[in-house]
């Protein structure tokens, strides 16, 4: 039997404090694992991911995976708190009565952004273990995932962390940690925060943050989502390039002409479409890797300024990704989400989630759908003249976020700070 459903959970005595009721989620499960880790002396050695042979998990495989997990109806009562986004005694506070709060002075007020894939690098998350219960949090990611992630993060190699259903979670988990320095430097920007928003991968570990889903049903969707995105990539061959044009630039038509070239030499599925929105005359393409080649052998005929290939192992938010879709919601119908507890914006269309079933709804389709990242900025950040801006925090690896929103908002930037991992 799992040694997490050994624990019996005596009654918890939690702070009604806006705090606490957001973090409880994640850090309540960390403390779950550090007291199970007593008990589970066969846990001690968990395998290595930098032993591992790249392996890709069949269709079939990762739809089996997807359907074992874990009903919370069937837990135990008194480890109910380790999965549901709060404690069985914690006051749940609802989105309204933050709605309150967003009318306050906006320089009492905080926004907190999580990056998504293509931040990582080697070494990550090192400067955070210093601070509390970063290293449980990393422990009960390990549990879950069933090799060293910690490690991973640290000392690579560059290459394992750099594959999809790899730095997903070690980006999620590392952004969750980084919460935790800004909670001892800066308490009061968790206590003040009014809304959150995540690129991609990103907005996942916004909902944690925002108590819509339990840490740990959060990590192993993660876990679902990557290694299905990475089978995407291998069944539809893609990449994605990052663009930058001017006023006269014929993105749209070179897209088009793109998909058309590709169909012409027999992709099974042609495809180039702006995936992501970054900022004014930058967007990142996704496509086929025919289209993706036409885009860069026809710059000028286009008028585009400059199209540079990314690292990535698929066509990401594109119907390249299309068999992503059926485990990742297959996932979803097994996990607990709950109403959120500060706005958090969805990346389909820049708009506040309403509830728990327009989360489950929008979901499924940010694998596919554009990533509107500069409309959510637009949306966060609009602002009346002479109005001040909130504090923004950008926790996680890379520091991205931060440079994307000088593009978009250069006022909301002088306000941003990116919290150090």
């Amino acid at each position: 039997m799992n040694a997490i459903k050994q624990i019996r959970i005596k009654t918890l005595k939690l702070n009604e404090g806006f705090f606490n009721s957001l973090r409880c989620n994640y850090i309540h499960s960390s403390l779950l694992f550090r007291n199970s880790k007593k008990d589970d002396a066969d846990d001690k050695n968990k395998p290595d991911p930098s032993d591992e042979k790249p392996r890709e998990s069949p269709l079939k495989k990762l739809l089996e995976d997807a359907a074992s997990f874990e009903d919370v109806k069937t837990r135990n009562i008194e480890q109910k708190w380790a999965t549901l986004p709060y404690g069985e005694s914690a006051k749940i506070q609802k989105q309204g009565e933050h709605f309150k709060k967003e009318k306050k002075d906006p320089r009492d007020s905080t926004i907190i952004l999580f990056p998504g894939q293509g931040s990582q690098y080697v070494g990550m998350a090192n400067d955070l273990l210093k601070f509390p219960l970063v290293k449980d949090l990393f422990d009960l990611a390990s549990y879950i995932l069933k090799y060293d992630l910690l490690k991973l993060c640290l000392e690579g190699p560059k290459d394992q962390l750099e594959q999809t259903k790899y730095c997903q979670p070690a980006i999620m988990v590392s952004s969750l940690a980084a919460l935790e320095r800004l909670k001892e430097e800066r308490p009061n920007a968790i206590d003040n925060c009014v809304a959150t928003a995540g690129f991609s991968l990103g907005e996942l570990t916004a909902l944690v943050f925002a108590g819509a889903i339990g840490f740990e049903q959060a990590l192993q969707l993660v876990k679902i989502r990557a290694e299905s995105m990475q089978l995407a990539g291998e069944i539809h061959k893609g990449g994605m390039v990052r663009v930058l044009y001017g006023p006269d630039s014929e993105l749209k038509q070179a897209c088009l002409k793109a998909r058309e070239w590709a169909r012409e030499r027999g992709d099974d599925l042609p495809e180039c479409r702006i995936a992501n929105y970054l900022y004014p005359d930058c967007k990142v393409v996704a496509g086929s890797t025919s289209a993706l080649e036409f885009l860069e052998k026809n710059v000028k005929e286009f008028k585009l300024k400059k199209v540079s290939r990314l690292p990535v192992s698929g066509a990401f938010h594109s119907d390249l990704m299309i068999p992503a879709i059926k485990p990742f919601k297959k996932a979803l119908e097994k996990i607990k989400i709950e109403d959120p507890v500060i706005s958090v914006y969805s990346n389909v269309d820049g708009k506040r989630y309403k509830n728990a079933d327009h989360i489950r709804r929008q979901l499924p389709k940010q694998i596919v759908k554009p990533v509107k990242w500069e409309q959510t900025m637009h949306v966060l950040y609009e602002r009346d003249v002479g109005e001040y801006f909130p504090r923004t925090f950008e926790c996680g690896p890379g520091g991205a976020l931060r440079t994307i929103l000088k593009q978009v908002n250069a006022k909301a930037w002088d306000h941003c700070i990116s919290v150090p991992v």
